[in-house]
């Protein structure tokens, strides 16, 4: 009789960068014969894929590895991984406060898994390993992609900035470019796999080409995307203000398929606060650039990452914030109270905010930002809208089932599924927005129009109701090392 095949469960903390990474790691796991644990089962191997850049995150790492040392204890073989950012910083000392762990491996080196896994089980001992920077761009590795129809891509590792507030240069290195036929050839693979969209990643990705040279290199690869038969939408996540470019704006502007969306992190509206940040921006540059992508693309939806209670931040300083965001009229913003971050020059900064007037000011934003949120959603009503249907976002308001997906410039939208056709996720439906709430948009009337898709087919396949075809094997690549050989916010 075979031996059973053992089974994984990858839990994921932090930016889409961390979140791609987890899809190479379900790749390599796989690849060396694992399966993933069925959600209502114990898994064999718990891997943590774990993110630094907030206070909490080392106690909720070693708390949830202290919720599972009973479940090892009672399951003889099991193994747990720690690797990511955390691990990263940490590296011994991981196993030293959670002595039950078996590997610890880095941002570097997440392709030796498999091999430090089968080590620690016949060495009955603890594998260590921290590569201090990048060897080989880990896109080569294979991967198990979340979804059928949306796929992440990454254009370069890394940072070049020195934020103040920010542990990540530290952790993941200086910035690393893949070259534009690399990216333009994993993107080809995937659409033709059945992918339509697909998001490319980078720390700072209007900064790419920065390693061979090309300083108009960003703006070039999305035009070149725009030429790819079959990818209908492109976006991408994080751009620093610092390096972003009218050359940037004219691409998103006259390339079809490149998304009116735009995320571009403020962090503060206060010049003075940028200048201790070290953010190498200020806040009429940032003003400036929301401007012209709004002259260029009127409908473009705007998000942005925001930090109150930066060490000295004034009054005067947080209502330079508040200016910001009625002046820009963000559709989203992701706002985060100040951590300190042992390693970071602010962890050391006078001044630092009592948590008491964080929490005031930080309500006070969200509040603002809940209110323009609202207003720009609200007009959305009376658009129609083409929505890639989604999986997993679904909601239920009185009895009503629900579908749910993204329109193109990235707002959740619900609708009602149709009753005379079949709708799957990476499906398009055509609806008319009914009401634009603070968080979402509702179609509640008929859908307009379906568009079968190759992405919805790709989702039929991997729920088993189609044969696939020979040789096909879904969410593994096309291109880098074969699926049967064992091996192991992003945001500026």
């Amino acid at each position: 009789m075979s031996e059973r095949a053992r089974t994984y469960e990858v839990r994921t903390y932090g930016c889409q960068m961390n979140v791609h990474d987890s899809e190479r790691l379900s790749g390599l796991l796989e690849g060396a014969g694992y399966v993933r644990a069925a959600e209502d089962a114990t898994p064999d191997v718990v891997v943590f894929n774990t993110c630094a850049v907030r206070e909490n995150a080392d106690n909720r790492l070693y708390g949830n590895l202290g919720h599972l040392r009973p479940v090892k204890r009672s399951r003889p073989g099991m193994q747990i991984a720690v690797g990511g950012c955390l691990a990263q910083k940490d590296r011994g000392e991981i196993v030293r406060r959670a002595p039950w762990v078996d590997v610890v491996f880095g941002t570097h080196n997440i392709g030796s898994l498999p091999v430090l896994l089968e080590r620690a089980r016949v060495h009955d001992e603890a594998q260590v390993e921290i590569a201090e920077s990048l060897e080989a761009f880990p896109s080569t590795l294979p991967t198990r992609r979340e979804s059928p129809y949306a796929a992440w891509v990454a254009i370069s590792v890394g940072c070049n900035n020195t934020c103040t507030f920010c542990i990540v240069p530290s952790l993941r290195g200086k910035e690393r470019d893949r070259r534009p036929g690399e990216v333009l050839a994993e993107v080809e693979a995937l659409v033709g796999e059945g992918v339509l969209e697909v998001t490319l990643l980078g720390q700072n990705v209007n900064a790419y080409g920065v390693e061979f040279g090309d300083r108009g290199a960003f703006g070039k690869l999305l035009r070149s995307c725009g030429e790819i038969s079959g990818l209908e939408r492109v976006r991408f996540t994080s751009p620093h203000p610092r390096d972003f470019t009218d050359d940037v704006i004219d691409a998103m502007a006259s390339t079809p398929n490149v998304m009116h969306q735009l995320h571009m992190p403020l962090q503060s509206g206060s010049s003075a606060v940028l200048r201790a940040m070290r953010r190498s921006y200020r806040q009429d540059r940032f003003l400036g650039i929301v401007e012209r992508v709004r002259a260029a693309m009127p409908d473009a939806a705007i998000s942005t990452d925001i930090i109150v209670g930066f060490p000295g931040e004034t009054e005067a300083d947080f209502e330079e914030t508040l200016h910001v965001v009625r002046e820009a009229r963000f559709a989203q913003a992701f706002t985060f109270q100040y951590s300190k971050r042992p390693g970071t020059p602010a962890a050391e900064m006078d001044g630092q905010v009592p948590k008491e007037v964080v929490q005031e000011r930080y309500e006070r934003l969200v509040a603002l930002q809940e209110e323009i949120s609202w207003e720009e959603n609200r007009k959305q009503e009376g658009r129609r809208l083409e929505v890639l249907v989604a999986e997993g976002e679904g909601r239920k308001d009185d009895a009503t089932a629900r579908m749910s997906g993204r329109a193109p410039d990235n707002r959740l939208v619900h609708f009602a599924p149709p009753a005379d056709a079949e709708v799957r996720p990476g499906d398009m439906v055509t609806v008319e927005v009914t009401y634009g709430a603070p968080h979402y948009l509702v179609a509640d009337g008929p859908v307009l129009d379906v568009r079968r898709t190759r992405a919805g087919d790709a989702w039929e396949l991997r729920q088993g109701r189609t044969a696939p075809a020979p040789g096909v094997l879904l969410g593994m690549p096309t291109i880098g090392a074969p699926a049967s050989s064992p091996r192991g916010a992003v945001g500026a």
